[in-house]
């Protein structure tokens, strides 16, 4: 995993930052949050570990303090959890959808529920297998931070969007290009 994150502010410039968040795994699940105080000090943890612990006191008081925000995995139902998404636009300062395999799309369509439906004005971030291919699809259904996999080329990243012009559908970063004809 890099260290930097790609970001792409809806009305900025792609550019690389330092990652801040470290992602709690399903694996470090059973063993609570990681010590926020002797490392990052800030923890992405899974939607369905939120669910669990999102009324403990300690767990809320970090979230508050914008030490904690939530991944989806690709088979997360937001739908259901509307109340949570809701309560979450003040919690979170970052959430994140999880790409188990490239070619699994299904977190596109959380980022666009999640802009759409659920008008989240945060940052989402894509993470997992993220290659540079997805950046450009990512970027207009809602993404607007990338943690590419450690085999992909910064530089290269960075060109992606800059490949088009001319837009001919709606993205959530806005409309898309009238052509004259």
């Amino acid at each position: 995993m890099m260290n930097e994150i790609l970001h792409f502010p809806k009305d900025g410039k792609p550019h690389f930052a330092p990652n801040q968040w470290q992602i709690l795994s399903w694996d470090q699940d059973e063993g609570g949050l990681p010590d926020l105080e002797h490392g990052p000090s800030k923890v992405l943890v899974p939607f369905a570990w939120w669910v669990k612990h999102h009324k403990e006191q300690d767990i809320l008081a970090r979230a508050q303090a914008g030490q904690i925000g939530v991944w989806f995995a690709a088979d997360d139902d937001i739908l259901k959890h509307a109340d949570l998404l809701e309560e979450g636009k003040t919690l979170w300062p970052l959430v994140a959808a999880h790409f188990p395999i490239f070619r699994d799309g299904r977190s596109f369509s959380t980022a666009a529920l999640l802009r759409e439906r659920y008008s989240w004005n945060g940052e989402i971030r894509a993470i997992g297998d993220v290659l540079i291919d997805q950046l450009l699809q990512g970027a207009r259904v809602g993404f607007d931070s990338f943690a590419l996999r450690s085999d992909q080329d910064k530089d290269v990243a960075l060109k992606q969007f800059d490949l088009f012009s001319v837009t001919t559908q709606n993205s959530w970063r806005g409309k898309r290009t009238t052509l004259s004809l």
